[in-house]
């Protein structure tokens, strides 16, 4: 007579089975269930210090200065600029406040078109493709405007190692189009952003093909530094590679921080008032809906642990007392609430950009948590604008 194996048992498991199989951990015949990580961890601060110290320590780097933005009047005159690969208008709201005016700005994505377009309804958006829009429509546009200074959030891939631009990929043709605009706006300034790891990308060739094309377009001094928005007054760990050059062999000036992990500014501080309001669309305070099974598992994870083990980058929950970790849009699964059994909403998302409750996110919860994530804080691009208006008067003056 054949012995009834339970259906949960070893031997229905069976010790053949993969060590692949996910979810089990396989030590000889006996096997378990494995458990997710959700314990405490230290907050990871200054991650990326080692880029920072490379940056000020290159020769080649030399030629930028700091400049102490609170002591930057915001008056006359007013300077304009131009957004490539815009977003939701991360840099652009930064620059505005600053006293600039966005002559142009170009994004692809239509819900972030369709963002940009509603809280900058004076500036011209290209929605559409930068390769299709053609230098004479450029100069259309722009017209007889000075364009002081060019925004740009260029992708960095597209380089071999060997620091040879592909021609083929298409992430290269996308800076080429920064170089292409460039040249024909002539900009006083190029102001590009990207991540820190961009400064190590095959051993720093890629970042010096990048200022060796600028230098051959007439911006011979491209500086580049990695800001930290936390220094600035943004609730969030966020750094971020700036390059910054100018066509008049001059240095290039940086925002001084203005703050230190000692009184950084805290995630509570910007959300906490909103803890406790219910769901509401219209002000884009909307999060991913979890069944109560899932509440309970968010509810096991500690600050600094993650809902999963394959996850880095979210559903992690936050910490309190100190900036929250960079936030993004993971499907649905940003981090977690540092006491809420729930992922943040797209609201406090943009509350941790430092996005004013004014400006209205287009398009469904998880396309606003996109445009959310993928944004420079406009925080820390109002002090890069602040940074940028001495330089900018006394040629305007001149």
């Amino acid at each position: 007579m054949p012995i009834h194996k339970p259906k949960n048992s070893l031997e229905s498991i069976g010790p053949d089975l993969s060590k692949r199989e996910k979810g089990w951990v396989y030590r000889g015949d006996h096997v378990t269930k494995r458990t997710r990580t959700k314990k405490s961890r230290k907050p990871q601060i200054s991650r990326y210090s080692k880029i920072q110290k490379i940056l000020l320590n290159d020769l080649f780097n030399k030629g930028w200065f700091f400049v102490d933005t609170q002591q930057v009047k915001k008056d006359d005159p007013l300077f304009n600029s131009v957004d490539l690969f815009a977003g939701c208008g991360g840099l652009t709201l930064g620059f505005e406040q600053a006293n600039y005016r966005s002559l142009l700005s170009v994004e692809l994505d239509p819900d972030a078109a369709a963002t940009y377009k509603h809280n900058f309804p004076d500036a011209y958006v290209w929605a559409s493709k930068i390769e299709s829009l053609s230098n004479e429509q450029i100069k259309s546009i722009i017209g007889e405007s000075i364009v002081h200074v060019l925004l740009a959030g260029f992708p960095c891939q597209g380089f071999s190692v060997a620091g040879q631009r592909n021609p083929k990929d298409e992430r290269n043709v996308l800076f080429r189009e920064v170089i292409r605009t460039a040249t024909i706006v002539k900009p006083w300034f190029v102001v590009c952003e990207n991540v820190p790891g961009i400064v190590t990308i095959s051993k720093g060739k890629v970042f010096q093909a990048i200022r060796e094309e600028f230098a051959e377009i007439g911006y011979p001094n491209m500086s580049v530094l990695v800001l930290e928005a936390a220094d600035y007054g943004v609730p969030q760990f966020r750094p971020r590679t700036i390059f910054i050059a100018n066509r008049f062999g001059l240095p290039n000036p940086y925002p001084k921080p203005i703050l230190n992990p000692s009184n950084h500014v805290p995630i509570e501080s910007a959300i906490d008032d909103m803890k406790d309001l219910p769901r509401d669309p219209s002000i884009n305070h909307d999060w991913t809906y979890h069944s109560p099974e899932m509440e309970k598992r968010i509810s096991e994870v500690e600050p600094g642990g993650s809902l999963y083990d394959s996850y880095t980058d979210a559903w992690k929950r936050q910490y309190r007392g100190i900036p929250s970790m960079t936030i993004k849009e993971n499907h649905g699964g940003t981090h977690i609430h540092y006491e809420l059994n729930r992922t943040l909403s797209a609201r406090e998302m943009a509350r941790l950009q430092s996005f004013p409750d004014t400006f209205h996110f287009k398009g469904k919860m998880k396309r606003v948590m996109f445009q959310v994530g993928n944004a420079v804080p406009p925080l820390l691009a109002y002090h890069i604008a602040l940074a940028l208006r001495p330089t900018l008067k006394g040629l305007f003056d001149k």
